[in-house]
């Protein structure tokens, strides 16, 4: 049996359907009710969020495998969710980290999953560790303003990455829960293309067939103030800040085929992405 955590964001609704189309029975911890009447066929929903250890130890007994996707900056409910992993003898761990990681010396984004990182390998149970960069799904961030007519606010400028479709990342995933092979691995996970915002906003542009407005942001704290408009937690806003500045110096993007080397398919295109999610932006 597999546990899901996680399981109704953008990775892990797209998971939830590749396990179910394959007829793998699995758990997902869930923590809105309406939100678990939503899940497929195979999906066995147990109420709960990582902050009740009743429901995660519930949740947990006779797994195997557990996919653990922990949102926040806290490290209590990774700690929860690996401590009723090994009282429950799970075999395998497969833990969504960040490419944030790997940046030298380490930002405050990556330090958080650097040390989850390091709860997953202290526990001695079998892991794989995947490191996406950062999400095509980001963009949908940009509906409401797109159909308000107001500009997208660009954060890094020249600043270049290779965004991944989440549904790769769950693909990935799929893979290294279900399969023998990745035990111990970390993979580095980006989409095909280094690109800029704005080149990601006219490829969007170009598929919705509208105009859309972009403007560059002064500073990075600017954008921290139009996502926050009530104010951020201080230790998240300094870590979105310095994130932005270090995309905005990194004018080549960092791009991998790990995506394809483990699916044996190219990695999916931000203009496919933008073609499968057109409604949201037009609704």
């Amino acid at each position: 049996m597999l546990l899901l955590t996680g399981a109704t964001g953008n990775i892990g609704r797209a998971l939830t359907r590749l396990l179910d189309a394959d007829g793998i029975d699995f758990r997902a911890l869930v923590r809105d009710p309406e939100r678990a009447k939503s899940l497929p066929a195979h999906a066995e929903p147990i109420l709960g969020d990582l902050d009740d250890e009743a429901a995660v130890s519930r949740a947990m007994d006779g797994v195997n495998a557990l996919f653990l996707l922990v949102p926040g900056i806290g490290l209590d409910h990774t700690r929860t969710a690996l401590r009723a992993a090994q009282q429950a003898g799970v075999q395998r761990v497969v833990l969504i980290s960040s490419a944030h990681v790997l940046v030298d010396p380490l930002p405050a984004m990556g330090s958080w999953h650097h040390e989850r990182e390091n709860l997953v390998r202290a526990t001695g149970i079998p892991f794989t560790i995947l490191r996406p960069g950062g999400y095509m799904s980001n963009a949908l961030e940009w509906a409401p303003l797109i159909r308000s007519g107001d500009p997208i606010l660009d954060p890094s400028g020249p600043g270049r990455f290779a965004p991944i479709d989440p549904a790769d990342i769950a693909a990935v995933a799929a893979r290294c829960l279900t399969e023998p092979g990745h035990t111990g691995k970390s993979y580095h996970l980006t989409g095909p293309e280094s690109l800029t915002v704005a080149e990601q906003v006219a490829i969007l542009s170009r598929i919705l067939d509208r105009d859309i407005k972009i403007r560059e942001v002064t500073t990075p704290e600017e954008v921290v103030a139009a996502r926050f408009p009530h104010g951020a937690p201080p230790r998240l806003a300094e870590a979105i800040v310095e994130g932005f500045t270090l995309m905005r110096a990194d004018t080549l993007g960092t791009r991998t085929d790990t995506v394809t080397d483990l699916l044996a398919r190219p990695a999916r295109t931000f203009a496919e992405w933008c073609v499968d999610h057109r409604e949201t932006f037009t609704a």
